[in-house]
């Protein structure tokens, strides 16, 4: 079976192309993932394209394409749905003709944070490598697909067995744009087990 045949849309947009290795999506005005902090407003509206897995450890590579994005906030890149108050996404961020916002979120039981880091408004594709080991995940980006660089690891509460994952796109304000993904892959884990201090034995 393909990859793209065994994905699946929670909130399918207006307009989108799947092929076998292509995906375009045409995000639609006001649409996006945020939970509470800071700004205290709920957003639970962008469309996101995932398959199932039950494999506790396997990566998941992706090349986004994002010329088109021109609007304050504009985004595509990966995501992690399980449900409204329990996800993960990173993506590049439009800002303005001179920066981007390169950056993750993390939703734990209805709170998100942000992590980013600036960088030229002239990068307009990205590479992102998701991988889990259990309930634990490392998000990693590229700008070549060949060298990655990590982003964060975190840990998801509910991220027992199966979970969901693969790919999203939205406008949060009054805009549109096509974005386009490629080179899809699903791969034995490429985050090797830490080698490092042992874990604190556990209590009694």
């Amino acid at each position: 079976m393909k990859f793209t045949d065994r994905l699946k849309w929670t909130r399918e947009p207006e307009q989108y192309r799947i092929e076998e290795d292509r995906i375009e999506v045409t995000t639609m005005p006001h649409t996006d993932l945020w939970q509470r902090t800071y700004y205290h407003f709920r957003n639970d509206s962008a469309p996101v394209l995932q398959m199932e897995i039950e494999e506790p450890y396997f990566s998941f590579v992706v090349r986004t394409d994002f010329k088109e994005s021109h609007h304050r906030f504009d985004q595509c890149g990966i995501v992690m749905y399980l449900d409204a108050e329990h996800w993960i996404k990173a993506s590049v961020e439009y800002e303005n003709e001179t920066s981007a916002h390169l950056g993750s979120v993390v939703t734990d039981h209805g709170y998100s944070d942000w992590a980013t880091t600036e960088i030229p408004a002239s990068v307009k594709t990205m590479w992102y490598r998701f991988s889990r080991r259990q309930d634990d995940f490392r998000l990693e980006c590229s700008r070549d697909g060949k060298t990655f660089s990590q982003m964060r690891i975190a840990h998801m509460s509910i991220a027992k067995g199966r979970i969901a994952f693969g790919i999203y796109a939205c406008s949060p304000e009054d805009s549109s744009f096509t974005a386009v993904f490629t080179d899809m892959k699903i791969t034995e884990c490429a985050w090797a087990a830490h080698d490092g201090q042992q874990p604190d034995a556990e209590e009694k």
